[in-house]
C-alpha cells in the first residue's frame, strides 16, 4: 500500500433516480481497494451548469483515504461511472448523465497529465462542488488556489439546495 492520502471526489447526476445512484457509488467508492470512506456530504438540488437546457442536478462529495495513486483511483472512479450506465461523449461534456465522479483534491498534491488533471481545474469557479466538498473536508485547501471557504465566497451560491 502507498503512504494513504486523502482524497475528495464529486458526485452529481441527473437521469433516473440519482439519490440512489449517488448512494450506489458512495458503497462502490468505499470499496475500492486500499480505500476508506472518511465522510459523505449530505446531497444538494443544484441548476445545471454549462448546458442549461437538461434537469437540475443532485451533488455530493465524499473524502477518502487511500493508498491508490491518483490514477488508479481515477480508473476506479471511471468504472463505477461506466458500471451506473455513464457513456462518456467528448462533444458532450457537459450533457445530462446518469453519474459523474470528479476527483476534486488528492491531498496536496499537484498532477497535470493527460486525463487527469488535480486539483479539478474548474472546482475553484463551481459552487455546487465546494459546498458539498466543505462539508467533507471544511478546511479544504486548493493547491494553487487557496482556501476553498474563500474560494465559495466569490461565488453565487443562493440556488443550491441542501436535500
Amino acid at each position: 500500500m502507498n503512504r494513504p492520502a486523502v482524497a475528495c471526489v464529486g458526485l452529481g447526476g441527473n437521469l433516473g433516480d440519482v439519490a440512489a445512484t449517488l448512494r450506489a457509488a458512495i458503497a462502490a467508492l468505499a470499496a475500492l481497494p486500499e480505500t476508506r470512506l472518511l465522510r459523505a456530504s449530505r446531497f444538494y438540488r443544484t441548476p445545471p451548469w454549462g448546458v442549461e437546457a437538461q434537469p437540475g442536478f443532485v451533488n455530493a462529495a465524499v473524502a477518502l483515504e487511500t493508498g491508490l495513486a491518483a490514477r488508479t483511483l481515477l480508473d476506479g472512479l471511471l468504472r463505477i461511472e461506466r458500471d451506473s450506465g455513464r457513456v462518456r461523449d467528448a462533444d458532450d461534456r457537459w450533457g445530462p448523465r446518469t453519474l459523474d465522479l470528479d476527483l476534486l483534491l488528492y491531498g496536496a498534491a499537484v498532477v497535470d497529465e493527460p486525463g487527469l488533471r488535480v486539483p479539478h481545474p474548474h472546482l475553484h469557479e463551481r459552487a455546487f462542488a465546494l459546498i458539498p466538498l466543505l462539508d467533507v473536508l471544511p478546511d479544504a485547501v486548493i493547491p494553487g488556489i487557496g482556501p476553498a471557504r474563500e474560494a465559495l465566497a466569490g461565488l453565487d451560491a443562493v440556488v443550491i439546495e441542501p436535500l
